[in-house]
């Protein structure tokens, strides 16, 4: 039996777990997946000395920067983007092992926002400066779209919320939220943009999917503006690193509509 896993702290958040074994379930792929909740990085290497039957590893939060340290080789995504969210196992010279990083996040974002692209979207704005807005931001580029970042304090790379003005939402069309306001239970909550500027020609992505709704879709959505979440997303990556741990190349959106028509994924507040 192959064994999958997550790594990060804590974890009792992730979908993860729930999903990989769901699917090998129903596939009869014979595999497990188990959550690997440690307080440091550096206990990764005991992880990999007492599961030498490991054939790839997720990452999550705190680790997606600190485990690169720990990786032989980076993908080119990977290296620009400066974070991790999947490990695969390879075997090298003398059966030597060796871990090369991946960064999913930027695939399965770009897939999932790109069919609501219009020629009108080129430049965007990300809320927040986390570690998911740096695939965000990447995946953009690669999409043809200028994007800039926004954060509450003022910086080198970012202006603020202060300095969003009615000239810059009309010139930025694209807005994505990657910051956890309005996630469940605080849905009431949401960035602080000119909702009113907002048009029908606007795009507002939310990484979030708990709600399916968030209160930043809501505002967008009464405006007119096209609005989606993070679902697909979150999906999208789970099936790029599966792919990238088995060398397959498939039809994402294909395998998304069946997972949608058989869903087995349990979902968590």
């Amino acid at each position: 039996m192959e064994k999958y896993g997550l790594l990060g702290y804590p974890l009792g958040h992730s979908f993860s777990k729930n999903y990989f074994n769901q699917k090998f379930e129903s596939e009869g792929i014979d595999a497990e997946y188990v959550n690997f909740e440690i307080p440091d990085i550096k206990e990764i290497k005991n992880i990999l000395k007492e599961n030498p039957d490991l054939r790839g590893l997720n990452v999550t939060l705190p680790y997606k920067t600190q485990v690169i340290s720990y990786l032989d080789e980076l993908d080119e995504d990977a290296r620009q983007i400066g974070a991790v969210n999947v490990i695969k196992f390879k075997k090298g010279l003398f059966g030597k092992l060796k871990l090369k990083g991946y960064n999913s996040d930027i695939i399965g974002f770009k897939q999932s926002i790109e069919p609501l692209l219009k020629e009108t979207h080129k430049k965007a704005l990300i809320l927040g400066t986390g570690g998911a807005s740096k695939a965000v931001y990447h995946g953009l580029k690669q999409l043809g779209i200028k994007p800039v970042f926004v954060s509450r304090k003022a910086g080198e790379f970012n202006i603020t919320y202060a300095e969003i003005t009615p000239e810059t939402m009309e010139k930025y069309t694209v807005i994505v939220n990657t910051t956890p306001l309005g996630m469940h239970p605080n849905e009431n909550v949401c960035p602080d943009i000119p909702y009113e500027c907002l048009t029908s020609g606007h795009l507002l992505y939310d990484l979030l999917y708990n709600p399916d709704e968030t209160l930043f879709m809501k505002k967008g959505k009464e405006r007119g503006a096209v609005v989606k979440n993070g679902l697909e997303m979150l999906l999208l990556q789970a099936f790029a690193g599966w792919e990238i741990w088995q060398k397959r190349i498939t039809n994402q959106k294909h395998a998304l509509k069946h997972h949608f028509d058989n869903p087995i994924i349990e979902r968590t507040n």
